[in-house]
């Protein structure tokens, strides 16, 4: 383990060079970063509540995802604009802005959200192998899904444009996919127009539009995305930097609305091929998949179906594992080998799907799904706070911190996100505790850590806001900029130098002698704090007044042989008062003192000289 350079994704930070006289080619060197944003849009996490919607409530969800889609968009430009204007990702500038237990406790969340999502691309994966090779099971399905993390290891090595070129085309394959099937089912395009038009028909509609929001906008997204804008080169300048921000705005846009198209066809051949012929309680991949062919009459249209879910397993999990690379280099600034990260990062979501599988059959991985869009619910806030935070701090992101209608319209999206995702947390809640012969165990376990991950979200929204209040006063207080007066030579006559005969001497007058050199006078200091010499001060003769003489003595002598003007003074009583008494009374020009290396409970029992000794004097104080 290596600590991270500071660079995002190191080995592919700025590798792609976007300079070009021609502005085609420069966007196009821009272009790609959103596409593998994109894929998190349409993961087999999004298909079953695309699915459910489809089938239950036909069309008249479509404005759902039309409305999630724009949110989307929204905060995915909000990192895109963060990661090239502060040549951060989300996770080093939360590291930079947050305490350190805050930052282990929002790193805990966000690699428990990727290992969720990884779990639900994993079965969904491995359900599009089983069916489109019936002869193999599921269990064996998620064990191949483990090449992928050997896939992404080899791409990355050849570069981030062919990994890029690698996503965009399963991205096209499964829009080409449902383009076909679509084309098939013959969806009414009026139905389709009225589904644009906002509306929820009862409480199970809504039930499934918060399904549907809280799946589209995913954690890992947001702290990927702010790192992949890093793999391009462009000027650091004002200009340069509008100029990305403007390019990977088109980027997002394209490849969102192609994320859109994607989901908006699932519900719709959904809405078309089994709501139309009143079959309205498909909810599982499986049942989907099985019901095409009679329902099309069509065998082309499964076998499309399930290419395009391994198509979408396959991307999702690819840059699921990129981005607990990113979380982790970012919140801990710490680096793993990447074939380790990467194969930790599949294992963590392999184990709990083969454990469901083996134990509860595969008839449970539906359910297994539902549970991982509820932990990602759980963390999609502490994401998304911090970054409308950081992209509205002038103090990080200068001119190009984002305008007010933004950041309006950001924070009414978090409040919808937050209340929806609470408020499904809550039912799935209540659901455990109703139904569960361990109500008691769930209340006093499960439900405290809900509560204390709220209490979290509450710091990380109100306490930026009281700093910026606080940073706002303190510039108030310091008043106007004071410029620095430059003095070129500077010339020490008397140095004084605090000395107690252990090893932090050796430090502080070496230091003072190349402060001084040869010219200055050097005056070492050392205070008796004995019981007799608070007593008697100067008339105080004792063993340890008459041993501490000789070590001056011995000091002052080796400074002497090597040419230096050395004198010597005893101090007595209280080290906070009797050292500066001296530096005046011999007229020196400034106090070097070595540190004693206490800590906290020392301190608080021996007393902290330098605090008081640095109140007393009006030269410079240099600890070494």
């Amino acid at each position: 383990m290596n600590k991270a350079s500071g660079k995002s994704l190191e080995e592919v930070h700025s590798s792609v060079n976007t300079s070009s006289k021609s502005r085609w080619r420069s966007l196009f060197a821009f272009f790609g970063p959103a596409y593998m944003i994109s894929v998190g849009y349409m993961d087999p996490g999004n298909w079953a509540t695309d699915i459910a919607g489809g089938s239950k409530f036909g069309y008249s969800l479509i404005w759902v995802l039309l409305m999630s889609n724009l949110t989307a968009l929204l905060l995915q430009s909000h990192c895109a604009r963060l990661g090239i204007v502060t040549g951060k990702d989300l996770a080093q500038a939360s590291r930079e802005s947050y305490p350190p237990l805050v930052n282990l406790f929002l790193y805990a969340l966000a690699e428990i959200a990727i290992a969720a999502c990884d779990l639900a691309e994993v079965i969904g994966m491995a359900i599009g192998i089983h069916l489109l090779f019936p002869h193999v099971s599921l269990v064996m399905g998620v064990c191949i899904t483990v090449l992928d993390s050997f896939v992404l290891l080899f791409l990355l090595n050849r570069g981030i444009r062919k990994l890029e070129a690698f996503i965009i085309s399963l991205v096209l394959l499964i829009g080409v996919s449902f383009f076909i099937q679509l084309t098939i089912a013959k969806p009414d395009i009026g139905e389709i127009a009225k589904g644009i038009i906002p509306g929820i028909a009862n409480e199970e509609a809504l039930y499934i539009a918060i399904g549907i929001i809280g799946a589209t906008v995913m954690p890992h997204n947001l702290y990927l995305h702010s790192s992949l804008v890093q793999t391009r080169k462009y000027d650091r300048d004002t200009a340069g930097i509008k100029r990305a921000i403007k390019f990977n705005v088109i980027d997002s846009t394209i490849a969102l609305n192609l994320a859109l198209f994607v989901n908006a066809a699932i519900l719709i051949l959904a809405a078309a091929s089994f709501y139309t012929k009143g079959m309205n309680d498909v909810s599982e991949i499986q049942d989907a998949h099985r019901l095409l062919e009679p329902m099309l009459g069509s065998t082309l249209a499964p076998i499309l179906f399930a290419v395009a879910l391994i198509a979408a397993g396959q991307s999702s999990t690819i840059t699921g594992t990129l981005a607990g690379q990113v979380v982790m280099e970012g919140y801990l600034n710490l680096r793993l080998q990447p074939w380790i990260r990467r194969l930790l990062t599949r294992l963590i979501a392999i184990v709990p799907a083969l454990l469901v599988i083996i134990i509860m059959g595969e008839s449970s991985t539906g359910k297994l799904l539902i549970l991982s869009q509820v932990i990602l619910s759980l963390q999609l806030g502490f994401a998304i706070i911090p970054l409308i935070h950081f992209v509205s701090d002038k103090n990080k992101m200068r001119e190009f911190v984002i305008p007010f209608w933004q950041k309006t319209l950001s924070w009414i999206a978090a409040i919808i996100i937050i209340g929806l995702n609470i408020k499904m947390v809550f039912t799935e809640l209540t659901s455990w505790i109703t139904s569960s012969e361990n109500a008691i165990l769930i209340s006093f376990t499960i439900v405290p850590l809900c509560l204390f991950c709220g209490l979290m979200l509450l710091y990380i929204i109100v306490v930026p806001f009281i700093r910026k209040y606080d940073s706002d006063k303190i510039a108030k207080f310091h008043g106007d900029y004071i410029p620095i007066i430059f003095s070129e030579d500077i010339q020490y006559n008397t140095i004084a130098i605090s000395v107690d005969f252990s090893s932090s001497d050796n430090k502080a007058i070496n230091k003072a002698i190349g402060l001084g050199g040869t010219k200055a006078e050097y005056l070492l200091v050392h205070v008796l704090e004995s019981a007799n010499a608070v007593v008697y001060g100067e008339n105080a003769f004792d063993m340890e007044r008459e041993q501490d003489y000789q070590f001056l003595k011995q000091h002052s002598q080796q400074l002497s042989e090597r040419g230096y003007r050395c004198k010597i003074a005893l101090g007595y009583g209280n080290p906070k008062t009797a050292i500066p008494a001296l530096v005046v009374k011999n007229n020196c020009d400034i106090l070097v003192m070595g540190t004693h290396g206490h800590k906290t409970f020392k301190d608080i029992l021996l007393g902290t000289t330098i605090e008081g000794v640095r109140h007393n004097i009006k030269v410079p104080l240099v600890l070494v």
